[in-house]
């Protein structure tokens, strides 16, 4: 098969690759233009578009999926099939039509749930404990095309966004390939969604990351989790900004603290009160710092219980913010 793939981050990597080591041919990939990354804002390349350097593929980039200076070069590759993994953009109709086999895509979720640009975050923030891939076709729909193959994989207690990410990638490498040989052995029958099951994972913004201490220190594990490495979950101490990277629960019981407060600060672990439970903070990093493990922050930042995480004092001292609502 002329296979065209599309992606764009780092999940999209091992999708890409398992096409390269199959015996399809990729013509040509797409991948969203160079966005500008880290504090010198330099334009940075797309992990996909850095494997395609590395292994010599055509590229294209657009900026408008309509622009004919795009379409026409697209259509020159006569793809039998475009391959989408996480690229980020909507396909519009005039490219859902032009490969004869349609457009497939690798979705990190067990669709119908899950539908949407944060499938992986959303399954975590929601304490799921197990999620998947889908491979489908594609329609004009957000991801409610009909769906070919799923596999489940079980959500470990640890897993980050990141960790969960990376190992549904190597998934949808490995189920992309397997649909790709059943679509040309004609031995699947694509199955549609029951959209009555539907549910969504919406695009994540930074402000997302704030915590809401008022929420059961589950609910705010499950957070942490689900919004690392981004945005990251965060809070004011004071003055300072806080993301925090590791937490736990605390065996002891409930306290009857205004939620955020800070029961106890000592050794490898700052215990905060919830809406119910406490909750351990075992890794942080402070603005403009780097991430640390409590006890380091400890030795440099000694804090007295009582202190109300989420209360922000603003520059003027006159007037102090509660961010947590």
């Amino acid at each position: 098969m002329r296979i065209v793939f599309m992606g764009t981050p780092k999940f999209a990597v091992p999708p890409l690759e398992a096409l390269l080591r199959s015996d399809n041919s990729v013509v040509g990939v797409v991948t969203q233009p160079d966005r500008p990354k880290g504090r010198g804002q330099v334009l940075g390349a797309s992990p996909v578009k850095l494997v395609c350097q590395r292994e010599g593929l055509p590229i294209l980039q657009p900026v408008k999926m309509k622009d004919p200076a795009f379409l026409e070069p697209l259509r020159a590759w006569r793809p039998d099939l475009i391959a989408v993994a996480a690229f980020g953009r909507i396909l519009p109709k005039v490219i859902l039509d032009m490969p004869s086999s349609g457009c497939l895509n690798v979705h990190a979720s067990l669709l119908p749930k899950y539908r949407g640009a944060g499938p992986i975050q959303w399954a975590l923030i929601n304490g799921e404990r197990e999620t998947g891939i889908t491979t489908m076709l594609m329609d004009e729909g957000m991801d409610t095309g009909a769906i070919l193959l799923q596999e489940p994989v079980a959500i470990q207690p640890e897993d980050t966004a990141g960790s969960l990410a990376d190992r549904l990638a190597e998934v949808g490498g490995r189920l992309l390939i397997e649909t790709i040989r059943r679509l040309k052995d004609d031995t699947i029958v694509p199955r549609p969604q029951d959209h009555a099951q539907a549910t969504l994972a919406p695009l994540l913004k930074k402000e997302d990351g704030l915590i809401d201490w008022k929420l059961a220190a589950v609910e705010i594990g499950n957070r942490v989790r689900g919004l690392s490495p981004w945005p990251g979950a965060y809070t004011y101490a004071g003055d300072d900004r806080w993301i925090i990277w590791r937490v736990g629960l605390a065996g002891r019981p409930p306290s009857t603290a205004i939620p955020g407060t800070i029961i106890e600060a000592r050794k490898e672990v700052i215990l905060v009160a919830t809406g119910n439970g406490l909750l351990a903070i075992t890794e942080l990093q402070p603005v403009n710092s780097r991430r640390m493990g409590v006890a380091q922050y400890l030795a440099g930042h000694p804090l007295a219980p009582g202190l109300v995480l989420g209360t922000r004092h603003k520059a003027q001292g006159l007037s102090v913010e509660d961010s947590a609502q």
